[in-house]
Formats: structure tokens, sequence, C-alpha cells
């Protein structure tokens, strides 16, 4: 179809085209004029970014899907039950009723009431900020910024509780635990406070340095002593074979002296023996210092010998002595590491506990802290404010689309008219289902002069614009 066509489609039936237009803009802003107007409050709310003081960590604002979380928060029914409650709404004896006639009386009244709420409220967040913006429709002005601000009231109730519940849970759960491990670590000092009492052990790594000290002292006493014994054994066992010649024997003043005056004595002894005779006086009284001076000798000799063999006896004695001092110093070192291990191994039950017993007193003062934070993380940055002007219906916007709408509406009803009733409009027409060349175009005023005079002649407009044969009837 072409342009002209339509527009002869449009002229031909320009009175319905006309009406139909006309009849829709009416209808439509006749409605518009009679619906009830609907107000819209509109309220802002801001994420706050900063990190949590009691926690210390940043707010999840960087966490992809957060606002979407807070909106979906927003519009939850939890935060429009809070509103129900808030507002006491379930009180009124109106919505008892409505409740009762829709529901039966079944369910709960604050979720059905939530329920037409949450069909009036909308929220939308900001795409490049942390900006909520949440909107209420009424069919009053008031009612509609109450709302409004009720909902932002809930939902930052809301907000708290879920930031505060978990960790009241979380506190209480801590609170349980830190008790059970303050009993736990009351009961590792008992049992190493009743260890220390029943072995006596005050200070064990001091105590223990001057027990070692003695240990090795003893140890270097006992080594001392044992070369001194070795080498009185030794003494000893030359005295008994051979007395004469042990060190002491020769280094003695008083045998040395003797010796001497022996050697003098049988010196004189022999020269006097070879000039007088054996029984002269003088050779008798030689004869018996001799006798006298070699028993005095072997008197010295056997008196140090024998102080050889009694210095030896007290080595070994004092030997012994060393050995068992010794000995049970060994002993006791070795019961004291073994006291000292296992108040070790205490004091690290002790000290494991009190890790324990420190880590979850930490979180549970945290935990504490959390609970009672009253501080949110989402604030009001505009309260919603009474409309002035209704946002529904928008008169303008109605006209504009009823104008849009009724021509749309008149132009369908005139194309499917001349679908179901064609008519010549244009040459185009004659040539396109006629078949027949056009010789001419008699103008405006001359086929109204031709409808004229055939209307005189007794032919009627009707049968000059019968409807046109199909092309097969015409060629036959």
């Amino acid at each position: 179809m072409s342009i002209a066509q339509f527009l002869a489609i449009l002229s031909a039936r320009w009175k319905w085209v006309v009406g139909i237009f006309a009849s829709v803009v009416i209808v439509v802003m006749a409605v518009s004029l009679v619906w009830p107007k609907r107000y819209t409050a509109t309220a802002t709310v801001v994420v706050d970014v900063k990190p949590d003081p009691v926690a210390g960590t940043m707010a999840g604002i960087f966490t992809p899907g957060y606002m979407a979380t807070q909106s979906e928060i927003f519009q939850s029914d939890r935060v429009a039950q809070r509103v129900v409650r808030n507002l006491r709404m379930g009180e009124s004896v109106q919505a008892r009723l409505e409740w009762e006639e829709d529901t039966g009386g079944t369910g709960s009244i604050e979720a059905w009431l939530a329920e037409r709420l949450t069909g009036k409220f909308s929220v939308k967040p900001a795409r490049e900020s942390n900006l909520i913006t949440v909107s209420f429709k009424s069919d009053t002005a008031q009612d509609a910024a109450y709302k409004a601000n009720a909902f932002v009231q809930a939902f930052l109730d809301v907000n708290q509780e879920l930031r505060s519940d978990p960790a009241r849970q979380y506190s209480s759960f801590f609170d349980t635990r830190a008790k059970q491990l303050r009993e736990d670590l009351e009961r590792a000092q008992a049992r190493l406070s009743s260890y220390q009492r029943e072995k006596g052990i005050l200070a064990t790594d001091e105590r223990l340095d001057i027990e070692v000290a003695r240990l090795n002292e003893l140890s270097s006493q006992l080594v001392a002593i044992q070369a001194m014994s070795a080498e009185s054994a030794s003494r000893k066992t030359q005295a008994r074979l051979s007395g004469d010649k042990i060190q002491d024997v020769l280094t003695s003043p008083l045998i040395t002296s003797l010796k001497a005056e022996l050697s003098r004595q049988e010196a004189l002894y022999k020269q006097m023996n070879a000039q007088l005779g054996d029984a002269h006086p003088q050779l008798i009284q030689l004869r018996a210092n001799i006798g006298e001076i070699k028993s005095r000798l072997a008197i010295e000799t056997a008196r140090i010998t024998g102080g050889v063999g009694v210095s030896n006896e007290i080595n070994q004695a004092r030997e012994a002595d060393v050995r068992a001092s010794l000995d049970a110093q060994r002993a006791k070192v070795l019961q004291m590491k073994e006291f000292r291990d296992q108040v070790a191994v205490l004091q690290k039950d002790v000290e494991n506990a009190q890790k324990a017993y420190d880590s979850v007193a930490l979180r549970l003062s945290q935990s504490t802290l959390e609970s009672e934070n009253k501080l949110p993380n989402v604030a009001v940055l505009a309260s919603a404010t009474v409309p002035t002007k209704p946002s529904a219906p928008i008169l303008w916007l109605n006209g504009l689309l009823s104008v849009v709408g009724g021509l749309l509406a008149a132009v369908i009803w005139a194309l499917v008219s001349e679908s179901r009733d064609r008519r010549i409009r244009t040459v185009d027409d004659l040539t396109r289902y006629i078949s027949i060349p056009v010789i001419g175009n008699l103008g405006q005023r001359a086929t109204k002069r031709l409808f004229q005079t055939k209307a005189e002649a007794g032919v009627s407009s009707r049968q000059l614009l019968r409807p046109l044969p199909t092309p097969s009837a015409a060629a036959d």
C-alpha cells in the first residue's frame, strides 16, 4: 500500500477516524480525571563503608552483590512485618475484617498485611554509589510519607538485628566455652600445685642447678681420690716386696742418718777387726752398735712402710665414701630431673589451658561488644516528605498516550474496514485490480457532475459504486 492509497483511505473514512480518535481521547481523559489519585513518597538511605569500630573490619560494600543484598533485605517480609508491628496495623478492626474476608481467618494477619504493603513498596539501589532509594505509594500523601519512613526505620532495625543477633549467639557460645576452659585451667593449676607440694618442689631449675654442681664436684673428688688410691696401692705393693727401696724410706732423714751411721760403724769395724781380735772389747762394742743401728733402721723402715699401707687403706675408704655419695647424688639428680620433666608437663598443660582460655575470652569480649553495638552501618540520607503532587494519574502523560492510542485505533479501524469493503480510491487501484488502461482523469468537479447527471437519469450512486468484480470475472 502506497502513501497515496493510505491517505485516500483515511480521507474517505475521515468521519469514523475522527470519531474513534475523539472517543479514545475523551474516554482516557475522563477515566484519568475520575481515577483515584496516588501519591508516592521517596526516602534515601546510605550504606556506611567505614571500618567497623568494634570488629575493626571493612564493611561488605566491596563484596559483589552487597548492595543487591541490602535491597533484598529492604523488600523482605521481615522488614514489612516489622512495619506492621511498629504501626500496629494488625490492631485495626477494618484490617482484621478484610483479612478474615480474604483468607477466612487462616494464616497470620501480619504476613497478610505485609504482603499488601510490599506491593506498594519499591526499592532502587544506585549503580555507582552506596545509596538506596525507596518509594511507597498510597491514596493519601501523608500516608505515603508516613509508611515510607516506617519502612526505612524497620530496615534500620532489622539491619541492626542481623548484625547483633549472630554476635549475641556467638557471645552465648563463647561464654559457655569460656566457663569450661576456665574450669580446665583451674584443674590443671590444681594438679601442678598438688604435685609440687607432694614432691616438695619450689624452684625446680635453681635447685637442680645446685644439685648438678654438687654432682660434678663429687665426680671430680672421686677422680682425684681414685688417682691417690691407685698411687697408694702401688706404693703399698712396692713396700711389701722391697720396703727399703720405696721413695718414703729413701727420702726419710732418719733412715738416711741411720744408714750413714751404719756405714761409718761398719767401716770402723772392718778397720779395727783387721788390727784387733774378735774378743776385743772395742769390736764387741762396735758389733753391738752396728746391731742396734740395724735394728733401729729396720724399725724405722717398718714404720714407714706401715704408714704407706695405712695411707692406702685411708684412700680406699675415702674412695668408697665418695663413690657412695656420688651414686646417691646421681640418683637424686635423676629423680629431680624426673620431677622437673613431670612439672614441665603439668606446666605445659597449664599454659595450653591458659592460652585456650585467653583466646576464647578475647572472642567473648569482642562478641559481647558486637552484640551491644548500636552503631548502624546504614544511615538515613533523606527522609520521605509529604508529596505535594500525585504520582498517578499523570494527565499530560495519559493525554499523550490517549492521542497516540486514538490515532492507532482509528488507523487500524480504517484499514480493517477498507480490507473488508475494498473501494477504488486512486488511479493505481484501477490499473491493479481491473487491468484497464486509464484514458484520463475527470477531476473531482467533473465526477460530481457525472454523479448528478446519472442521478437525474435514474442511476443510483450505489449502482455506480457497487463492489468491483474480480479480475477473472472482468476478463469473462
